[in-house]
């Protein structure tokens, strides 16, 4: 019933995966979440939250210090429904986050084996051209937001192509994370709305419940544009039409990541980003919490290069050459 009865229940017992409430009385899930990854630093931790402002704000920072995932408690006119619901989404994350403890005990060696060249070939043509990018595409799930904000801190200030990213997030949290992310990035960031001007060195963050895409409004001028399409890959915002409008707006002149996450969503859009000539760069399964989008775009051959997050901001800087003219 709170976080001090979860650290004594801990104490007796093993785990692979807890789910934390967002607030509870005693020890909220915060605190909770501090004390298990120093006292169990390798086990899997999910947050619950209820659609508030405040538990938004506290999930955020939850996901920003390393639990894996999170879910909404939803709002259903009866329990049943809302159980219902939540149960489909809190099953496939627990199975997906809590796999035995051996199965990461040899990921370098894995990891290491896949990326030999002869399984790195692409199953595209690259670009004919050297093109530096004038923008950056980035899709992320299940880990993202620490994955996004080590990556963007750790990025060089030089650069000033606008970035957008797809995070799988109900619609309440994503203008938190914006506001984060901006504060780790050192640059403006903004929850992205229906006819945004984009701007250079700007972050946009496609809002929960909404796809992301990216239109040409004029020879110098692209715009967001928000839109209610079906989902994709079970997902609304969907990494796919971020990808392929990207693609379609900036051609060849483009570079996608993507990061951990859960699943297969990105993949079409990836391939749309290597078809027109882009490049793309995939998170390694050794430092993803979930290998699932950027596994799915290695395995298909459409990386031009999978490596730890820790490498990916050396990567960008020698891909995306400082003080680019945007257009």
């Amino acid at each position: 019933m709170n976080g001090a009865d979860a650290l004594a229940w801990l104490g007796r017992h093993k785990a692979d995966v807890v789910v934390l409430d967002v607030e509870m009385p005693v020890m909220d899930g915060l605190t909770a979440l501090q004390h298990i990854q120093a006292r169990y630093p390798k086990l899997t931790v999910i947050m619950a939250s209820s659609l508030t402002q405040r538990g938004a704000e506290t999930t955020v920072r939850a996901l920003r210090m390393g639990a894996a995932g999170c879910v909404a408690k939803p709002v259903a006119g009866r329990t049943s429904d809302g159980i219902n619901r939540l149960a489909a989404e809190l099953t496939e994350l627990v199975i997906a986050l809590g796999q035995p403890s051996q199965r990461k005990a040899d990921l370098s060696k894995r990891a290491n084996s896949f990326l030999s060249p002869a399984k790195l070939r692409p199953v595209v043509a690259e670009s004919s051209r050297d093109v530096t990018p004038q923008a950056i595409v980035i899709g992320a799930s299940t880990g993202g937001p620490r994955a996004l904000a080590h990556l963007l801190q750790s990025m060089s200030r030089d650069i000033t192509q606008p970035i957008f990213i797809v995070q799988h997030m109900p619609a309440m949290f994503t203008p938190m994370l914006a506001e984060h992310l901006g504060r780790d990035a050192d640059r403006p960031s903004f929850e992205a709305t229906d006819g945004m001007v984009v701007q250079s060195g700007t972050i946009y963050v496609a809002p929960g419940g909404f796809h992301l895409k990216l239109v040409r409004s004029s020879e110098n001028s692209v715009q967001c544009c928000l839109t209610e399409d079906p989902q994709e890959h079970y997902c609304r915002p969907s990494v796919n039409p971020l990808f392929r409008s990207a693609a379609q707006v900036y051609k060849d002149a483009i570079l996608g990541i993507m990061l951990t996450g859960m699943g297969q969503d990105g993949i079409e859009g990836a391939a749309a980003i290597r078809k027109i000539g882009g490049k793309m760069i995939a998170q390694d399964e050794a430092t993803s919490t979930v290998w699932g989008m950027p596994g799915a775009v290695a395995k298909a051959g459409l990386a031009n290069s999978v490596l730890p997050l820790a490498e990916i901001p050396a990567a960008i800087s020698e891909i995306v050459e400082p003080k680019a003219v945007l257009r």
